[in-house]
């Protein structure tokens, strides 16, 4: 058996190469036919009005369980991008909420809203195409990436965000704790 190969970047990481010949080509290979799949979801999404340019495709054991676009303009409903989309309808067709022996294939980077439900869903690999810029660059802003890397450059919503207090929020915790042995996610 070849012996790791360990590589330090400029930034001072480390990164271990594969053991074994031909891995890395092939995780490669892999990834772009998946995320080919996630980019034509995108086309095909567009093509038929049902929302912006972004696909996504959950597989598991190298075989697509859904293959799905942005169906934001079909549904009227800002929260139905391709990633959330995927991410319902892979766990309706499996039967479950956690999508541990999945992975995710997204045509473009996740918005932090599909960036959390990936997260959720525990789905245990992301790869995505295109940079939020891309998406930004021909006017899509819901992107908050941008904030989360400091820039905020981007936003345009005025939003006030407050957390409730007094009885609000006293209620609001209360039904945590009255509810914890009745509600068993995992």
């Amino acid at each position: 058996m070849e012996e790791a190969q360990f590589v330090e970047s400029k930034d001072g990481t480390i990164s271990v190469a594969s053991a074994f010949a031909g891995h890395h080509e092939a995780v490669q290979d892999r990834d772009h036919k998946f995320l080919t799949k996630a980019v034509e979801e995108a086309y095909r999404g567009v093509d038929s009005g049902d929302g912006g340019p972004f696909g996504a495709v959950v597989v598991r054991n190298d075989e697509v369980v859904v293959s799905c676009h942005n169906m934001v303009l079909k549904h009227t409903d800002p929260t139905a991008h391709a990633e959330v989309t995927a991410i319902r309808e892979a766990c309706k067709k499996l039967g479950k909420i956690e999508l541990s022996d999945c992975e995710i294939y997204a045509s473009c980077e996740p918005c932090p809203m599909c960036f959390g439900a990936v997260h959720l869903s525990r789905i245990k690999r992301l790869v995505y195409g295109a940079k939020a810029e891309a998406a930004i660059a021909i006017g899509f802003d819901d992107f908050i990436a941008d904030a989360l890397r400091g820039t905020g450059f981007y936003q345009k919503a005025n939003m006030e965000i407050k957390k409730a207090d007094g009885n609000g929020a006293l209620i609001a915790e209360q039904v945590f704790e009255k509810t914890k042995e009745k509600f068993q996610m995992y």
